[in-house]
Order: C-alpha cells, then sequence, then structure tokens
C-alpha cells in the first residue's frame, strides 16, 4: 500500500504527463485540497472549469459539479473520483417533477442554484450561486415573476435581501439544515467574543444567531478581513482547513450539527479521497458523460450566470 506521500507525488506526475488540472471544492477532505491546483467554492469553480486549458479536468467536488465543468467543456475529459459523491440538493429536486412544478408557473423566470442536476439546468433561465444569487436575481425585471430552486433557505435570503417576491421549490440541503440552534447559542455563550458565519442554506433560526452570512467564499474572505480572533463556523467544516491556512493567529470552531457529531461533515463530499484520486488519474475512469442535446441546453442558463456575474 503507497503512503500518503507516494500517492501524492505520484498524482503530481500524473497530472503533468495528462495536461489536468485538479479542482476541489473547499469541502473536499484537507490533503485533496492541498494537491488542487485550484480550491474555491461553485461559482469560482465553475469560472476555473469555464477558463482552464488542460485536457483532462479532475473534479473533486460533487456530481453536479463535474456535470458543471462537463456543460462548460464538452470537448474534454472530465474525471470524479467518485460518481457516487452526490447532493442531497440535487437529488431532492429531480427533473420529472420539477419540470412538472414549472409547468404550474409558465410566465415566470427561472433561477435555480447550481446544487442541481443537468437535466433541472436545462430548464431554467439562469443558473446562481450562493456567492451571485442575490446579483444574479437583483438583474431580473421587477415586473418578472421569479421561480427560485432548488434551496427554499437561501431562495428566502435572497427574498429578505432583494425584496422580491419568489416561488420557492421545497429543497434544502441535508447538511445545512441540520445545524442545531440550541447548540449554536450554546457555543456562543461558551465563546462571548467570537463571530458567528454561516452559510445561507441553513435555516432561519440559526442564519438568526449570526454575525455574519454569505457564501463558502465570503466567509472565509470574512474570516481575514474581520478584527474577531474567534469564530463559530456554521457550514461544512472542510473550509476550516482554507481558513487556518489564510489565518493561522485565530481560532475557527465547528458548529455542530444536531446529533451526536461534533462538527458538520458532507458524506457526499467526503467519498472523495485520495486513493480514488490517484485511482481516477490512473485509469482515466470514472469519466463523467452527458447527452450532447443536455449539454447544450444546459449551457445557455450556465453562460448567463458567467456573463451576468
Amino acid at each position: 500500500m503507497p503512503t500518503p506521500a507516494e500517492l501524492e507525488a505520484d498524482i503530481q506526475r500524473m497530472k503533468r504527463d495528462l495536461n489536468a488540472v485538479i479542482l476541489a471544492h473547499y469541502y473536499q477532505e484537507s490533503e485533496i485540497q492541498d494537491l488542487a491546483d485550484f480550491v474555491g467554492d461553485s461559482l469560482a469553480l465553475a469560472q476555473a472549469a469555464a477558463k482552464t486549458e488542460a485536457d483532462v479536468i479532475v473534479f473533486c467536488g460533487v456530481h453536479f459539479m463535474a456535470e458543471t465543468a462537463k456543460i462548460l467543456n464538452p470537448t474534454k475529459q472530465v474525471l470524479l473520483p467518485d460518481l457516487d459523491a452526490g447532493c442531497s440538493l440535487s437529488d431532492r429536486c429531480p427533473p420529472d417533477a420539477f419540470a412538472a412544478f414549472k409547468a404550474k408557473y409558465p410566465d415566470h423566470f427561472v433561477v435555480t442554484y447550481v446544487n442541481s442536476s443537468a437535466a433541472v439546468k436545462a430548464m431554467s433561465d439562469v443558473i446562481c450561486t450562493s456567492s451571485n444569487a442575490e446579483q444574479i436575481v437583483r438583474r431580473i425585471p421587477a415586473d418578472r415573476p421569479i421561480l427560485f430552486a432548488p434551496d427554499r433557505h437561501l431562495g428566502r435570503h435572497v427574498m429578505k435581501r432583494t425584496g422580491r417576491d419568489m416561488v420557492l421549490w421545497p429543497g434544502s440541503c441535508m447538511v445545512h439544515e441540520l445545524f442545531s440552534e440550541k447548540k449554536l447559542v450554546q457555543l456562543k455563550v461558551k465563546h462571548p467574543e467570537a463571530e458567528v458565519i454561516a452559510h445561507p442554506e441553513c435555516v432561519d433560526a440559526v442564519l438568526a444567531q449570526a454575525d455574519f452570512i454569505g457564501s463558502t467564499k465570503a466567509l472565509l474572505q470574512h474570516t481575514t478581513q474581520s478584527a474577531a480572533r474567534e469564530f463559530i463556523v456554521v457550514t461544512e467544516a472542510g473550509i476550516l482547513h482554507q481558513m487556518q491556512k489564510a489565518s493561522p493567529d485565530k481560532t475557527f470552531i465547528p458548529s455542530p450539527p444536531d446529533n451526536a457529531c461534533a462538527c458538520n461533515e458532507c458524506p457526499h463530499m467526503r467519498l472523495n479521497t485520495l486513493e480514488k484520486l490517484h485511482r481516477a488519474m490512473k485509469t482515466r475512469k470514472p469519466e463523467l458523460l452527458l447527452p450532447p442535446k443536455l449539454l447544450d441546453q444546459a449551457r445557455a442558463p450556465l453562460e448567463r450566470m458567467l456573463e451576468w456575474s
């Protein structure tokens, strides 16, 4: 069994041989983040995928992220270390059900969160991420009604920020919905000087406890700019690695979910491992493939997002 150091060295060699780029989300395990050419949130990763000149994109994230990279780069090979790395938000918005829901609001402009399948993206007018959702919604004419999917908590947060009324698909993220308001309040009592920073996919009761609400990237940037020395972080715990690297003199406390765990980790994100990354590059499998027609249909709303961002 090769050591982690041997695996990492071999991954670096294969990256050069394949002319590959490794893209990793902030919620990946720290070893993968440190190996990646680019680490970011969904918007930044989509932008990086759109700009890359690599022949092979190795996407260390979840299925919809690799789909996004393929949609934006239909001629490039896209590898995902574990094809079972899904997303609860995407899974809770099946295309057939979404098509029926959308049909009830035929005059609505459809804004779809990037945490969705390619098939749902193809039925949308524009895609958004938590980084740009407010910006995207503000671009839509005031007299045009809006349907927002699939995260109702992000949608509700955007409604408050923009004053726009929107029809919300009733979806949620299994990770962010599990954060415990009670345990968060207990942490605030224990760390009275700590700033609470939270992702907008969290429920209203949790967001009400936050000093700052923002996308994963915005949370990271806030910790570097804030004068606070302690932060209670209410999002997937993988981001703490980048926060600690950026501000080694500060303390980051993961907010726990409503169960026995000390922090909240996405089980889908954690399916990708160093060993699976190595195997994917060695075998060039599993490869993310999509039908050409679906690629074309889903590309327009994604490109609109990049243009509006």
